[in-house]
């Protein structure tokens, strides 16, 4: 009786891991679109402190970027350090673009063509710190940006659907 119980379980494993494959490869490999959380105030902070530890040297501690002509390549043919406050482009991205240009780099990430030296973060940062940094960098636009940067998440919502 015990022999077969552990095959019954190990069978339902099986099957379970079987299914999960054939959902992923069904849906396209797709992730769960990323959700930035400017109005939770633990990951904001949190967020804070990864931004000044991991970003902050380069797009600046109030968020300004490295220079006022961040749209203008340097000798050697990259952008410098867009600002990351409203009068950069980051809230013209989705929370999905930002998070996957964070995780995986400007280069791999939806196609971009853009020559940078901002390092990919995946494997130095977690999902979740990721997530963080976005967020608190969001929590520092005013109202109307945020407002027009959930809007275009709707958009992206909607079309995914």
């Amino acid at each position: 009786m015990k022999s077969f119980s552990c095959r019954l379980a190990l069978a339902l494993s099986l099957a379970g891991i079987l299914a999960l494959v054939v959902y992923w490869r069904a849906t396209g490999n797709q992730t769960t679109l990323i959700s930035l959380k400017p109005d939770n105030t633990f990951l904001v902070e949190a967020g804070h402190a990864i931004y000044a530890a991991k970003c902050a040297s380069c797009h600046g501690g109030r968020l300004q970027g490295q220079t006022s002509n961040w749209r203008e390549r340097d000798a050697q043919g990259y952008l410098p350090a867009p600002p990351h406050d409203a009068t950069g482009h980051t809230w013209h991205h989705s929370d999905q673009l930002l998070f996957e240009i964070t995780k995986y780099g400007s280069s791999k990430s939806a196609g971009l063509e853009m020559k940078s030296r901002m390092p990919a973060y995946q494997g130095l940062l977690t999902d979740r710190e990721i997530i963080a940094v976005l967020s608190f960098i969001k929590s520092r636009w005013p109202e109307d940006v945020r407002n027009r940067h959930d809007q275009l998440n709707t958009r992206q919502i909607r079309q995914s659907d």
